[in-house]
């Protein structure tokens, strides 16, 4: 089950399945999609997984167990990849708030996000190599562009698992929260990611952005009643 819950620009996506620890099967794809669809409108977007045992522990082995030929697995992959790139491309900032343990396909979830907010029992770990497979959703490729191309090949080609304190050193998490104030942590940071300005900043941090598109994202800005209303309760102060 993947549930959505819209709370004033802000969106929340969980992963429910405790029964497989909140892993990913056909089934949870579709339930993505179709909650990326209802969050589109959405000024920020936190991904997380149901309970603390789990963020997301990879994809579902015993529902996935079907697939038995090469065409079928590039399916499979391109399939959830989309669902990643998704995530990836959503035009405002994205939190995987990880609740409990990322491993396989589930850090690559993770890394698809642009912040990574985890509580400080959770481990994460790219071990898709002790299935003697590799990662397919695209989360190869983040993790070098987040940690670098030998740190990436050392931690995918190994199938080592990291502590928060350890994926927190590396960059791979961005920052960790006591579990008893995990809950309350992230949809803080989350709510204050709901802003416009959020969006703009994610824009031009994004990439190569020309300087005029950048002062014009900043124009747009400068001109909205939000910027005037903050303005105004800040030179208040001041009086």
């Amino acid at each position: 089950m993947v549930d959505l819950e819209l709370d004033e620009g802000l969106a929340v996506i969980t992963i429910d399945r405790p029964q497989a620890r909140n892993a990913i099967a056909p089934a949870t794809m579709d339930g993505l999609d179709k909650a990326l669809d209802e969050a589109a409108s959405s000024r920020a977007l936190v991904i997380r997984g149901a309970g603390d045992k789990a963020f997301v522990s990879g994809g579902d082995l015993k529902e996935l167990a079907a697939i038995r030929t090469e065409d079928e697995a590039v399916a499979m992959a391109m399939r959830m990849r989309g669902i990643c790139d998704r995530l990836a491309g959503f035009p405002g900032p994205v939190i995987a708030a990880l609740n409990g343990h990322a491993l396989g396909g589930g850090a690559e979830v993770a890394v698809a996000a642009d912040i990574r907010v985890a509580a400080d029992d959770i481990k994460i770990g790219f071990n898709q190599s002790r299935l003697a497979i590799m990662p397919a959703w695209g989360g190869a490729e983040r993790l070098a562009a987040l940690v670098g191309r030998g740190r990436a090949l050392l931690l995918a080609g190994t199938g080592r698992t990291l502590d928060a304190a350890q994926a927190h050193s590396l960059g791979l998490v961005d920052e960790v929260l006591p579990r008893e104030a995990f809950e309350t942590g992230w949809r803080e940071l989350a709510r204050s990611l709901a802003a416009r300005s959020a969006q703009e900043i994610k824009h031009v941090t994004s990439g190569a952005v020309p300087a005029q598109e950048a002062a014009r994202a900043f124009a747009r800005l400068w001109v909205a009643d939000e910027h005037w209303e903050a303005a105004e309760r800040v030179m208040a102060r001041g009086r």
